[in-house]
């Protein structure tokens, strides 16, 4: 039966290997058996510039390189890697495609998007997206020493943690209000995303559905989209010896 692949939020960082495992063996076990694979951003933790050709950034681009000469991958930014360039992506093997991307899959209308456009009410965030997303903010980091770069993401990973805090969960969620809008506008069938760490499959008005991806801190999850449905199912960390 023809599928599509769809992840989210991985947050892949040197530091926590047991995600690189998973996502790993997920690209090797999933070689050549699906249509399409959808990566709708925050595959990073941070990403500073195609220029931080680390070893570890490399291995991650060869990896999904072996599985994109096989099968497309489609790539949509999120709020932690909105400066993945051109040359990580032909580096890949990934297309990079707008934040907002209609397309038509398995005869039905459907909206990819990384997800954090719809989460309105978080307002100090959104202050945040306007202005980080603006062709000026990136192209000023960019020209900034890759060592600076580095220590202005610290500070800016430190700063989102502890303004979470003190939101609720329902403020960093998405606006119901917004979803409705996106979705008659676009008018797709089904609005696909991740962001919000909060995996479901939510049931709207006539006959549309609201599918969300889940993170990759406490175990890998995927959506497998099909003609009939979208089904979440989760992956398992391998144990590390410490």
């Amino acid at each position: 039966m023809p599928s599509t692949l769809v992840i989210a939020d991985l947050h892949l960082c040197p530091s926590r290997p047991e995600i690189t495992d998973c996502f790993f063996r997920f690209l090797t076990e999933n070689l050549d058996q699906h249509d399409a694979l959808y990566i709708l951003g925050d595959l990073f933790e941070a990403w500073i510039g195609d220029d931080d050709k680390s070893e570890f950034n490399l291995s991650v681009a060869n990896a999904i390189k072996a599985f994109s000469s096989n099968t497309p991958v489609y790539f949509i930014h999120g709020n932690r890697d909105f400066l993945i360039g051109h040359e990580f992506a032909k580096r890949s093997g990934m297309k990079l495609l707008p934040e907002n991307y209609k397309t038509t899959l398995y005869d039905r209308p459907v909206l990819f998007m990384h997800g954090d456009q719809l989460c309105l009410d978080d307002i100090d965030y959104q202050a945040f997206r306007k202005r980080s997303r603006s062709w000026w903010w990136k192209k000023l980091m960019l020209i900034l020493p890759l060592k600076k770069r580095k220590k202005i993401a610290a500070n800016i990973r430190k700063k989102s943690k502890e303004s979470q805090l003190n939101k609720s969960i329902n403020i960093m969620d998405v606006a119901e209000r917004e979803v409705n809008r996106v979705v008659d506008y676009y008018q797709c069938d089904w609005l696909i995303h991740g962001h919000t760490h909060r995996p479901n499959i939510h049931q709207l008005a006539n006959s549309k559905k609201r599918m969300v991806v889940g993170d990759w801190y406490e175990q890998g999850s995927v959506l497998i989209i099909t003609k009939e449905k979208g089904q979440l199912s989760t992956l398992p960390f391998r144990k590390h010896a410490n």
